[in-house]
């Protein structure tokens, strides 16, 4: 419950975070700016830190550890059999035992989190609190819920899964701001995720990236003219896309050089935009018929302008240009891995095949994020395209799991 007070606190804030001009282009610019400017912003984000800190200690932490790995790891037959035996034996403690788990890290942006526009605190609270409750790190054991990447890996072996997701995440230069709305919600930017990665004294076995979508709105800041003839600025948001990915990525593997145990990094492409928006023209014909029906669904196109019908085109065009700079960038940094036995690095477009035109699978307030049913159908589809790089890992599975097994599977689990 809010205290009167925070909520008037919060009511300030975030009408002051709505009302004041987005800086979606810092990416690509990032102009200096006046100090008052800088500092105001830090006393902002500081001042919600403060409101929130019950909330961030109390709330679930993004991780996860299968809960009964002990109970598995003590079978004779499992792999981690003889680090139980020291954890028995007194030589090491519980929590290196997990340590010595698979350790798997997610990085995205707001299609991997339970996340959608909605009434401005609702949005706010679940921008900075909601974990979990998505494709990547659903944990709830019940059958109608998402059967997530990590409750499937959990099936091959126990582990302990983060997730680096955050609601407006770019694709920016390493030392560009994130400007106070990302930073009152605690969003970090591709760079950060990686920042918060390097430190960690277990550094993760299996890294998954689906980052990008946010770089898409093509037409912010450009004149009339501009939006007219935009070939040079798709190139260089391409260009720039690119050059901004390298260098977070290039971290993560020479961090990943340096381990005593086998990393695998796959880079998914971005969503199929052609079909998502042939969903969202379905929920646009409903809302206009009933505005009961996506009641939040022109939020989209006020805060993303290349949502718009006009726009939809090149913001198609710009998500293949940078798929296919994705593509030749893991292309590259493979090639350059050939003599590195432990690392691997994978790009797959099994989250672009999702077919987002079926009008179930985007969320039924604002027909832009994934709905529950999306998360499930990106679940299944990240989860099949780990293969490669859970035989790199020496991930096997025991046995298959059909279709048809998976309600029991999840039932017994």
């Amino acid at each position: 419950m809010f205290l009167p007070t925070r909520f008037v606190l919060l009511a300030g804030l975030f009408v002051f975070v709505t009302t004041a001009p987005a800086n979606s282009t810092e990416e690509f610019a990032n102009p200096p700016r006046p100090f008052p400017v800088v500092m105001g912003e830090q006393i902002a984000a500081n001042l919600v830190d403060l409101i929130f800190l019950f909330d961030r200690v109390a709330s679930d932490p993004p991780t996860a550890t299968t809960s009964h790995y002990l109970e598995r790891v003590s079978q004779p037959s499992s792999p981690f059999y003889n680090h139980y035996l020291e954890y028995r034996q007194g030589k090491i403690s519980r929590a290196e035992l997990v340590r010595r788990l698979p350790h798997v890290a997610m990085m995205g942006d707001s299609l991997t989190q339970h996340f959608y526009i909605s009434s401005p605190m609702s949005l706010f609270w679940r921008a900075r609190t909601q974990r979990r409750k998505n494709w990547f790190l659903d944990t709830d054991p019940d059958p109608g819920s998402i059967w997530s990447v990590y409750e499937r890996l959990q099936t091959l072996t126990p582990l302990v899964a983060t997730e680096y997701n955050g609601a407006g995440a770019l694709v920016a230069p390493t030392r560009a701001s994130e400007g106070i709305r990302r930073r009152i919600v605690r969003t970090r930017n591709l760079s950060g995720h990686a920042r918060q990665i390097l430190p960690k004294q277990r550094f993760p076995d299996l890294i998954l990236i689906w980052i990008g979508h946010n770089n898409l709105d093509w037409v912010e800041g450009l004149s009339p003219t501009e939006r007219q003839h935009p070939e040079n600025r798709l190139r260089e948001i391409a260009t720039q896309f690119r050059q901004n990915y390298t260098e977070p990525l290039q971290w993560l593997i020479d961090r990943a050089k340096t381990e005593n145990h086998r990393v695998a990094i796959v880079v998914f492409g971005l969503a199929n935009l052609e079909e998502f928006f042939e969903a969202r023209r379905k929920a646009e014909a409903l809302h206009a018929k009933n505005p009961a029906l996506y009641p939040y669904f022109e939020s989209g196109n006020r805060s993303f302008e290349s949502l718009k019908s006009p726009y939809q085109g090149n913001m198609v065009r710009l998500g293949l240009m940078l798929n296919g700079e994705m593509r030749s960038l893991v292309s590259d940094l493979d090639r350059q891995l050939t003599h590195q036995s432990n690392v691997c690095v994978q790009y797959s477009d099994a989250l672009t095949k999702v077919n987002f035109s079926r009008l179930e699978l985007i969320n039924p307030a604002d027909a832009w994020h994934p709905s529950i049913e999306g998360h499930k159908a990106l679940a299944a589809a990240a989860f099949s395209a780990l293969g490669p790089s859970l035989k790199f890992l020496g991930i096997r599975p025991k046995r298959t799991i059909s279709p048809a097994s998976e309600v029991v599977t999840r039932r017994t689990r």
